[in-house]
């Protein structure tokens, strides 16, 4: 019998430092996804790491033993597969038009979306007056992102395109989170979830890639090492560990550390690549802060 790792009640010492640390890696990841775009087409890019991690985690499911189960829930593997296509076409698109900090703002949005999907599709999720507060606060700091004006390369049209396909993202992603609530999704091991998410979204998001222009931008060693970097630590095992932390934390206590991405998504961007965070993003990131803190507040 399969080892199941024990539930704990509450969040303790190592998975908040977990969760802290898992923060700081997507954080980082966007600075990647940034910089690797200029080597590699973003649809692409976001294609050919799909594939990549699908491929591992099917070596990985082979070393566990655990079996493929394509039979049960195709038609919502399917759905949700496009939703995690679309999550992250549009993920790495804006990081190709716009600045990472105000990427990070926006696209950690979704507990704003799923919030409201859940109050309308799952009836033990209603919205109370706390996370109507929270809902209320975190669109003040969308408005205050939008209403911030672009310069450098994110100047133009091409910024609030950016600011467009960051907020598309996001709401991809907390229809995942919904369909994976609602769905016959939900009878299928986590890994299972997974391996349909990047078996499927692969093939689409190399497709797609056609109308976006040529696949390569003159690629060199760094951009390489960046698609590494997302096949390896990012697609495949840091999601596997996000599960994990799934299985063993209540969603809760996990949910919680959601405010922190922004943050250091805004502070990586600054260090990294030295992108002005002027007051009003900071602002903006205080709002939507502080509302991810009352929706997931129990």
């Amino acid at each position: 019998m399969e080892h199941q790792p024990q539930r704990k009640a509450q969040m303790d010492q190592f998975g908040a430092v977990g969760m802290i640390l898992f923060a700081v890696l997507l954080a980082f990841n966007q600075v990647v996804v940034r910089v690797t775009n200029e080597g590699i087409q973003p649809v692409f890019f976001a294609g050919i790491r799909s594939v990549g991690a699908a491929f591992l985690l099917l070596l990985w499911m082979r070393f566990r033993g655990i079996p493929l189960d394509f039979a049960r829930a195709p038609l919502s593997g399917l759905w949700v597969a496009l939703l995690f296509a679309g999550q992250f076409m549009f993920l790495f698109l804006a990081l190709d038009y716009t600045t990472v900090a105000r990427a990070s703002v926006l696209f950690y949005t979704m507990p704003i979306w799923l919030t409201l999907a859940a109050h309308f599709l799952i009836p033990d999720e209603r919205i109370t007056t706390q996370k109507g507060i929270g809902l209320a606060l975190a669109f003040g700091g969308v408005v205050c992102a939008l209403a911030w004006p672009h310069d450098g390369r994110a100047s133009g049209a091409g910024g609030v395109l950016g600011d467009i396909y960051a907020i598309a993202g996001a709401m991809c992603w907390a229809a995942i989170a919904v369909s994976a609530r609602i769905t016959p999704l939900r009878t299928l091991r986590i890994e299972m979830q997974l391996f349909w998410q990047l078996l499927v979204s692969g093939p689409i998001l190399i497709a797609a890639a056609l109308f976006f222009g040529p696949f390569l931008r003159d690629p060199e060693l760094i951009h390489w090492a960046g698609l590494g970097f997302q096949i390896v630590v990012i697609a495949f095992a840091a999601f596997l560990v996000w599960f994990w932390f799934i299985s063993i934390y209540p969603a809760s206590s996990i949910a919680s550390f959601s405010f922190l991405s922004p943050i250091f998504g805004v502070a990586m961007g600054w260090l990294f690549l030295g992108e002005a965070v002027g007051l009003e993003l900071l602002l903006a990131l205080a709002l939507v802060c502080a509302g991810l803190i009352l929706i997931n507040r129990r």
